[in-house]
């Protein structure tokens, strides 16, 4: 059905803000720009019919009163614009859920950047960024290469980057959004592209979706080690259970270059590690300056630390030609916690946003089974 009006999107504005992750409202009305750039009317109306909960398309048919067939075709279109997010199965239907923005509509959009919804988004992000929300429930962690990690230093399996990728059975590569949507503009970077790692079931949905390319374990080191040479943060899901790997620069990250602006960045991010510089071997030769992406580190004559802005990716550590620069554990009473797993971070984050209470977690998972049964008698009925 055409609808073309502003409250479409602004109940699907508010859709995605219920989300974890959140879409919050502006005054310039941005939000609702981007949303009609990648939403036509009809994908915004199914939109409102998903939510966290996967569900198979009779089930979403029911609840958006169409048939099945309609659904499962907008479905997979949908899922093909990276609108929506699909599991697929050998010997049964698909399923699908809502996605947040970020991470997850706007990364999906790689291969579709315009210049117009590029400057949509950058002017949308700061926005975005909550900077109370992620000091309690950080939405990214930073990991230093296995390389700048002190042998001496205890490290749970989660922080190490060889211990990700070895985990999985199933990894892909693509582009980093980031660097793609500056270049797309005519600016940016000349660092790496092809470095955005996926895992697992995301893995299948890059590949499936022709956003990316599958690669083996030894590929997928060695696009880390080249990213740590580049410069780039090693960025995983805040979660033990890794569902990506991020490589991210100050220059293009969009996320990093908000991050940048506060004064404390090093609360925002999650990580175990921070900086330690011993100034007594420091000989002030400046490679650490330009690999820092939160400008932690400055030169006067020596270089100095401000630990407030170190994120504890290691960058500085790995080049230091007097080993100047060490990892350290920071106390534990100033760790963030790391989730198990996706879902656990983003009943976190919900909850920490006011989105997601225990009640509103039990209505969706009591609404999505009423719905499959519903959908199901209708399936009985039909088929007699």
């Amino acid at each position: 059905m055409e609808n073309n009006s502003d409250d479409l999107y602004k109940r699907l504005a508010k859709h995605l803000d219920n989300l974890p992750g959140g879409f919050p409202e502006t005054d310039s009305g941005v939000e609702l720009r981007i949303l009609k750039r990648l939403f036509t009317p009809e994908d915004a109306e199914l939109a409102l019919s998903l939510s966290l909960i996967a569900e198979e398309p009779r089930v979403i048919a029911h609840r958006a009163n169409i048939s099945v067939e309609e659904a499962a075709t907008r479905l997979d279109e949908m899922e093909k614009k990276g609108l929506i997010y699909g599991t697929h199965y050998k010997d049964r239907p698909p399923k699908y859920t809502a996605l947040q923005f970020i991470v997850g509509i706007w990364e999906f959009q790689v291969n579709k950047l315009t210049p117009e919804l590029v400057d949509d988004v950058n002017e949308y992000i700061p926005y975005w960024v909550n900077t109370d929300v992620w000091k309690r429930v950080p939405q990214i962690r930073s990991i230093p290469i296995d390389e700048a990690i002190d042998s001496e230093l205890e490290v749970m399996s989660y922080e190490s980057a060889i211990n990700l990728v070895q985990a999985q059975d199933r990894i892909t590569v693509s582009p980093c959004i980031c660097r793609t949507e500056q270049r797309t503009m005519g600016k940016g970077c000349d660092k790496p592209l092809e470095t955005c790692l996926s895992f697992g079931d995301g893995a299948d949905f890059y590949v499936r979706n022709g956003m990316g390319r599958s690669i083996n374990k030894e590929e997928a080191l060695s696009i880390l080690k080249k990213a740590d040479a580049a410069g780039l943060v090693l960025s995983p899901g805040n979660s033990q259970k890794a569902n990506f790997i991020c490589a991210c620069c100050g220059c293009c990250c969009g996320v990093l270059r908000t991050l940048k602006n506060f004064p404390h960045p090093a609360d925002i991010v999650s990580s175990p590690f921070t900086a330690e510089l011993n100034t007594e071997n420091c000989i002030g030769c400046g490679i650490c300056l330009e690999r820092c992406q939160m400008e932690a580190l400055k030169l006067d004559e020596k270089i100095i630390l401000d630990k407030d802005r170190c994120i504890g990716c290691g960058l500085c550590v790995t080049t230091c030609p007097t080993n100047s620069l060490k990892l350290k554990r920071k106390i534990k009473d100033i760790q963030h916690a790391v989730p198990r797993n996706f879902i656990e971070m983003n009943i976190k984050l919900g909850r920490a946003r006011g989105k997601l209470s225990t009640g509103r977690l039990m209505k969706m998972i009591v609404k999505s089974k009423l719905d499959r049964m519903n959908a199901s008698k209708i399936d009985g009925f039909l088929s007699k």
